[in-house]
């Protein structure tokens, strides 16, 4: 790893915005390729990051201040990446589910997928199943990922799950949920294909269904 690849490495790991864009900046204005900057620099990072927090050596504040950074220095590199044609690795609609307006944890999750090399369309909180299944038919994504934190909004996840089927679109979408309330059992449940109990192992999720 080069020199900048390092300083911008280690700025996400310790959550340093401005030195994180400083970094990403000099790595381009020395002729680094964007799409090596995004690979070794961000999300090899950002895999870092999810490492630390399953040992229990990283918490939510600190998956959030570097998941920061490095959404600060995807600002600069995003429209170099699409000018070269460096494709995401696959595309990701998100959002919590009609009733919930809580949105840490799916933000979290959408940076953390951002970090893993993900388009991520964010739809916010209180997503009714008519909307997912609009955003299915506009974005065409390979995954939607459902959030909810609340006992009483978890029945719209399986409302959403047969809206997708019932407008045909669910066998060409996987369907990740998760949230505080949610387990792998309610995931099997409602059909979806996945669950995570959390934003780091969402993202590696994700990236395991697209194979």
């Amino acid at each position: 790893m080069t020199e900048n690849m390092t300083t911008i490495y280690n700025s996400i790991i310790e959550g340093a915005k401005d030195e994180t864009l400083v970094s990403v900046q000099q790595a381009l204005d020395a002729g680094l390729d964007p799409g090596k900057v995004l690979n070794e620099g961000m999300i090899s990072a950002m895999k870092e990051v999810g490492r630390l927090f399953e040992e229990g050596e990283f918490f939510v504040p600190e998956m959030l201040i570097a998941a920061r950074a490095m959404q600060a220095g995807l600002g600069i590199l995003r429209p170099l990446l699409v000018d070269s044609g460096i494709e995401p690795v696959g595309k990701v609609v998100i959002g919590t589910v009609k009733g919930d307006l809580h949105d840490i944890g799916k933000n979290l999750v959408a940076m953390m997928m951002e970090g893993a090399g993900f388009e991520v369309i964010d739809l916010g909180t209180d997503v009714s199943p008519e909307q997912f299944v609009e955003a299915a038919k506009a974005h065409q994504p390979d995954i939607i990922g459902m959030s909810a934190l609340l006992t009483t909004t978890m029945p719209s996840m399986e409302a959403t799950i047969k809206a997708l089927q019932e407008a045909g679109v669910r066998k060409s979408i996987k369907v990740l949920v998760g949230g505080a309330p949610v387990t792998d059992a309610f995931a099997d449940k409602i059909k979806a294909d996945g669950f995570s109990p959390d934003a780091s192992r969402a993202a590696n999720l994700a990236k395991s269904l697209l194979t």
